[in-house]
């Protein structure tokens, strides 16, 4: 409780739980429909906007806001057209738009921007109207969320049933990959690409090892997601150690704990079911 009577570790875990909403229900869509190398590639092609906005003299959060949009609907396209090739060429735009953003900082006269402040945030620095910005990116994830839920689920676990149904398939996978760019953006300087990235993907994929339906998906993942945010914020004050790495770390611990649990119950379930037929 000691660490609560700060405000700057109370806007974090209010940040904490904003963000655990918003990676967790898109992370489920992530994990679900296989484009992490996809959100992946937005969050660092997004470095290639915040580059041009410094070069031209602009925001570098609405730079970054078109270019990640832009690079999400391209890798999105590549990956439907060129299914052969698709993690090549995808990967080719995620080195490119990386790339672009720190040469163009590079070229930039005058004070640069920290480029590891993007890469890694810090949380323990989000001021209150940040956290206003997150919850409106939560209340749209919702809306769309809602709305869109039966096709979401659809596109998701069958999108050959999906589209003889006349569900607009690449519609709904453009959209998921938009708010994915908006996630990512939104959030980038709050908490860094790095971790985004890893709460967008592994409290979904913890999830996903014991739950079938998205609903109960999107919901763990948030509950896990912050789960991983506030003992990895309790852990970085106590130890005095980077709250964004400690969090990272618990993270992907707890999906090596998890995967290796999910692996013993089913060998379990394997032999009660093998003694059963005998």
């Amino acid at each position: 409780m000691e660490m609560l009577q700060y405000e700057f570790m109370r806007n974090a875990l209010m940040a904490g739980l904003l963000v655990s909403i918003a990676c967790g229900v898109i992370g489920a869509l992530v994990v679900v429909n296989r484009v992490v190398f996809i959100s992946a590639g937005i969050a660092h092609a997004a470095y290639g906007g915040v580059g041009l906005g410094y070069f031209l003299n602009f925001n570098p959060f609405l730079g970054a806001l078109v270019f990640s949009v832009g690079s999400a609907l391209g890798m999105g396209v590549v990956q439907r057209r060129a299914r052969q090739r698709s993690d090549t060429l995808i990967g080719v735009l995620w080195a490119v738009g990386m790339s672009l953003g720190i040469l163009l900082v590079d070229m930039t006269d005058g004070y640069k921007a920290d480029l590891m402040s993007y890469l890694f945030g810090s949380i323990l620095t989000v001021p209150r109207q940040d956290l206003w910005i997150m919850l409106a990116l939560d209340i749209v994830i919702l809306l769309v969320v809602v709305v869109a839920y039966r096709e979401l689920l659809g596109m998701s676990f069958d999108e050959t049933f999906a589209s003889v149904r006349n569900i607009p398939v690449e519609t709904l996978h453009k959209i998921v990959l938009t708010l994915i760019a908006v996630t990512v953006v939104m959030l980038m300087r709050v908490v860094g690409l790095i971790l985004v990235i890893a709460l967008l993907t592994i409290p979904a994929a913890i999830a996903s090892l014991f739950l079938n339906d998205l609903s109960r998906i999107m919901v763990g993942a948030v509950a896990i997601g912050l789960l991983f945010l506030t003992s990895g914020l309790i852990v970085s004050y106590q130890f005095n150690l980077t709250s964004g790495a400690t969090i990272i770390l618990l993270a992907g611990c707890g999906y090596f704990l998890a995967f290796a649990a999910k692996e013993l119950l089913d060998r379990h379930l394997r032999g009660r079911t093998r003694d059963s037929d005998l």
